[in-house]
């Protein structure tokens, strides 16, 4: 692979449009930040759970803040590895003039990474999954493919958001969000089908990235990019070298501001967060600025900027140390997982502390149990609904109940049960909840 191919401005349904290498106001990859900022899926982001409950009387992370803050990380490692590679590389401009984009590629990729996740967080992942495997969507298997049942029963968010980005839905574009190449490949962490994903000890292949309606699509932006085959899948593919960057500003942020958000939850006290964030705090005596400051949550941010500093130079040192590796595909680990063993080690203290005490909190657990039911609930409602050919006035309802833009224009199986995933997986959490309560006659929307 080559960075001259790798980073191309060639646009989604604009296939022919000339490339253009003189910028105006905004580059092609500003372009795409721009798109999706003001997008419904992107703004629909505010409403579902990164972690914590939504809403809550003390401000937490939901998934539009935190996507926010790792395309900010995201830019910042991409400016600063373009800023590596052309002093390991002075001519470098010259061989790959859009290189000097990668800090606007990544960041646009790094809004995108959680556009196709559910309400309710991983638990609406599960819950879309186990409907197939174990709930009423088990009949529907003898119906579809292998690989379109794969898709159904490991139901993954990162191929939701390239279905999202690139799908041409009713009454909409029919270019999809119409991005460039080089940023839609960015955020494929597992370029290959549900049926070859899910391989024990492989990192790009640990789930997966497209689903079966997808495949093509992923398959015409791999040749044109020059993104090379997965030596082990002849189905698959390796990673775009960007997707490790957007990978990390997600790592990055996650790992850290998850402890910033328990600490405003009073789950994990001042002196817990400082024992973790400081050791991260390279370079700098911290002590006389922390013991400065009188407010505990003004200490928790300045160890979370430093911490996210430590980690963003080292992941972009070590992605410039191993280029070769990158382009040559041979890279089969996350950026974090490559830094140094003390960074590792502590890396590794702070996500079991995080699975100990945050992710099994009670009001975390409580919320996922509550998103697992009521996704299930609607799915066993809409699905059946909208497959039934005979159709009660009942079904009728609630097929109505869905907008437009997510009826499928295929009549097979797997194509209308897509539909309705795209329209439940769309949901934010108060709305599947609102959803949830007038369908089972809970609450009854006002007659004024």
């Amino acid at each position: 692979m080559n960075w001259n191919q790798l980073i191309s401005a060639k646009r989604w349904g604009y296939e022919h449009r000339e490339q253009n290498e003189h910028f105006d106001a905004r580059s092609e990859f500003q372009r795409d930040y721009d798109r999706l900022i003001f997008s419904s899926p992107f703004r629909r982001l505010q409403n579902k759970t990164q972690v914590f409950p939504l809403p809550g009387v003390v401000f937490v992370h939901n998934r539009l803040t935190h996507s926010l803050e790792v395309a900010s990380v995201g830019r910042s490692l991409g400016r600063l590895v373009y800023n590596l590679l052309k002093k390991k590389h002075p001519n470098i401009d010259q061989e790959a003039p859009f290189l000097q984009e990668v800090g606007n590629i990544i960041s646009a990729a790094c809004l995108s990474h959680d556009l196709g996740n559910p309400a309710f967080g991983h638990s609406g992942e599960a819950a879309i999954s186990t409907f197939f495997t174990d709930g009423k969507g088990l009949k529907y298997q003898e119906m579809v493919s292998k690989e379109q049942w794969a898709d159904l029963t490991h139901f993954e968010g990162n191929a939701n958001a390239l279905r999202i980005l690139t799908h041409a839905f009713n009454g909409k574009d029919p270019k999809g969000f119409a991005l460039t190449y080089t940023s839609l490949a960015s955020i494929v962490k597992y370029p290959c089908s549900a049926i070859d994903g899910h391989v024990k000890g492989s990192h790009h292949r640990k789930k997966y990235g497209f689903f079966d309606s997808e495949k093509g699509g992923f398959e015409q932006i791999a040749r044109e990019l020059g993104i090379a085959k997965d030596p082990h899948n002849p189905k698959g593919y390796m990673r775009h070298p960007l997707v490790y960057l957007v990978e990390a500003a997600d790592d990055i942020c996650y790992n850290i501001i998850d402890l910033e958000d328990a600490h405003h939850l009073k789950i994990l006290s001042y002196k817990e967060v400082e024992d973790l964030l400081l050791p991260l705090c390279a370079g700098e005596d911290l002590r006389a600025r922390l013991d400065s400051l009188a407010d505990t949550a003004s200490k928790v941010s300045l160890l979370r900027a430093k911490a996210i500093n430590t980690l963003i130079n080292g992941c972009a040192q070590l992605f410039v140390d191993r280029e070769a590796d990158f382009l040559e595909g041979t890279f089969d680990k996350a950026l974090m997982d490559a830094l140094s063993p003390e960074i590792v080690a502590h890396m590794k203290l702070i996500s079991d502390i995080s699975v100990q005490r945050i992710y099994n909190a009670p009001t975390v657990v409580q919320i996922e149990i509550a998103g697992f039911k009521v996704m299930n609930a609607l799915l066993e409602e809409f699905v059946p609904a909208y497959l039934k050919t005979n159709k009660s006035m009942f079904d009728k309802k609630v097929v109505a109940m869905m907008p437009e833009q997510f009826h499928s224009e295929r009549d097979d199986t797997y194509s209308k049960i897509r539909a309705v995933l795209d329209y439940v997986s769309g949901m934010t959490d108060v709305y599947a909840v609102d959803l949830y309560r007038k369908i089972k006659g809970i609450s009854i929307a006002s007659l004024d």
